[in-house]
């Protein structure tokens, strides 16, 4: 048997992240249950998602685009957010985009399209995805292999 390390957060963060895959909250449970199951055009999303000391709370691994949703407690904390961010795109080259609960919760239709659109962007994902084009109607999807 390997003695390879598995995890490349640590063991405290992955504890952590299991905790809070028990504590989602309401729109946290709304925005997963519209991406669980590779329903979104085949894309694979996890839930919070341990990278390095960070916890993602939902990441495509193929897309390297994580996603985040932002409740009253991420106003107050602008700054750490941002060096997160940053950290992610540059260290990782994980692109980070960001919803409010009450986006989720008021309108899931339109986050879901503009994970969507993230998930369709070529260059920024290095053409990973694959487009499903109708020549009459223009990109009606993108999925994943």
């Amino acid at each position: 048997m390997s003695n390879k390390v598995r995890w490349r957060a640590s063991q405290n963060i992955q504890q952590r992240a299991k905790e809070l895959r028990k504590q989602m909250t309401p729109a946290e449970i709304k925005l997963w249950n519209a991406l669980r199951g590779e329903q979104l055009d085949g894309a694979y999303f996890r839930r919070q998602h341990a990278v390095g000391t960070y916890i993602l709370d939902f990441y495509c691994a193929k897309a390297k685009l994580a996603i985040e949703v932002d409740g009253g407690t991420h106003l107050e904390q602008e700054v750490y957010d941002n060096e997160r961010t940053e950290w992610l795109e540059t260290e990782k080259g994980i692109r980070v985009i960001r919803f409010t609960n009450q986006d989720i919760l008021r309108d899931l239709d339109e986050v879901i399209e503009s994970i969507r659109a993230a998930l369709c962007n070529f260059e920024t994902y290095g053409g990973r995805a694959k487009q499903d084009e109708d020549k009459t109607k223009g990109l009606i999807g993108c999925f994943f292999p």
